[in-house]
């Protein structure tokens, strides 16, 4: 494929449609961070969770034809979003359990849940499949696309609404945008976002003014592990339809690098996650010209490392400038007195 062709193609509604859906699986997930991270438990297990979820989704959904034959087709898709979503629950409450009740350190936990997952997953599907590479051989129910009606007939809102081949997002999509929302509300618009900021800020003085710092926390290392095993369970319910060894392929850490980047905002978060999923769609783009894979596999860890670095500048250029104000202050003050 020429250059020209390939341009072509990324300065087109499809593209965008393609970076939607490839950005779902780090926006769910980075919204989870977010929320740890403004309770001052940052859950750096976003990774495994996403791993968990995911493989639990396929395992659970292609056996639950054989567990509950005769029921509904489209029942055994959801058995397994809920097996994903509950052991993911079960894993972010043990990270919150010897962290704020054992007094464990919390990255070193998540780190110990990362690796359990990354080995874990793939000796379970060994054990069923005979297979340490995918779950091919079950047979895979997919989580359902969303068509907006209407739409189809329009030439620019029709592909970018219900992408390219005009059978809708998976229903993860829209949960992302309607998750956006919602978490925006929560956290500015409601008591428990004011006390979990709070408690992130200062869990001394929230304790001292009656909020719950423990439950809090708890509240928002769960919300994070719900919100990664939906970021888990598209990737091989949606983006996918079958489970492969490691195939978060590192989404979890780019979404905390989106939280940082994002300065800790629910929208700013979302636009870097998309970001970070235009990176990765260029970078499948650009793979179809002769460029050695090495490069084009470059692409996106390089933007996230930028982003990290000018993230990292713009704090610096922010701490100098109130520091100058501050000392500017302290003068006039001196000056006054």
């Amino acid at each position: 494929m020429s250059l020209d062709t390939v341009l072509g193609s990324i300065f087109t509604v499809a593209f965008i449609a393609t970076i939607i859906r490839i950005s779902t699986p780090l926006i769910l997930p980075a919204l989870g961070g977010l929320i740890s991270e403004l309770a001052g438990v940052i859950n750096i297990a976003l990774e495994g969770l996403m791993l968990v979820a995911a493989f639990l989704g396929v395992v659970v959904g292609a056996y639950s034809a054989q567990w509950f034959p005769g029921w509904p087709g489209w029942v055994y898709p959801w058995l397994g979003a809920l097996a994903g979503i509950l052991v993911s629950l079960v894993l972010a409450w043990l990270l919150a359990f010897v962290h704020l009740e054992l007094g464990a350190d919390i990255i070193l936990a998540a780190l110990a849940i990362n690796i359990l997952a990354q080995g874990g997953t793939v000796f379970v599907m060994f054990a069923l499949t005979g297979d340490k590479g995918s779950t091919s051989t079950l047979a895979s129910p997919a989580l359902p696309n969303i068509v907006i009606p209407f739409v189809n007939r329009i030439p620019v809102l029709g592909v970018l609404f219900n992408a390219e081949n005009m059978t809708g997002y998976n229903i993860m999509t829209y949960a992302a945008l309607v998750l956006t929302v919602l978490v925006w509300f929560v956290l500015y618009r409601m008591p428990f976002g004011a006390h979990l900021r709070a408690v992130g800020e200062n869990p001394e003085a929230a304790a001292s003014v009656g909020i719950n710092v423990r439950r809090v926390q708890y509240t928002a290392i769960l919300l994070s592990g719900l919100l990664a095993a939906l970021g888990g369970l598209n990737l091989s319910m949606g983006y996918l339809t079958i489970f492969q060894a490691n195939m978060t392929a590192g989404r979890g850490f780019i979404a905390l690098a989106a939280v940082y980047l994002g300065n800790r905002n629910p929208i700013g978060t979302v636009i870097a996650a998309v970001i970070f999923g235009a990176a990765t769609a260029l970078g499948a783009q650009m793979g179809t010209l002769n460029v050695p894979p090495q490069y084009i596999e470059m692409i996106p860890p390089f933007v996230t490392i930028a982003a990290l670095v000018i993230y990292n500048l713009r704090r610096q250029a922010q701490l100098a400038a109130n520091a100058r104000k501050f000392q500017d202050k302290l003068e006039q003050e001196h000056g006054a007195g």
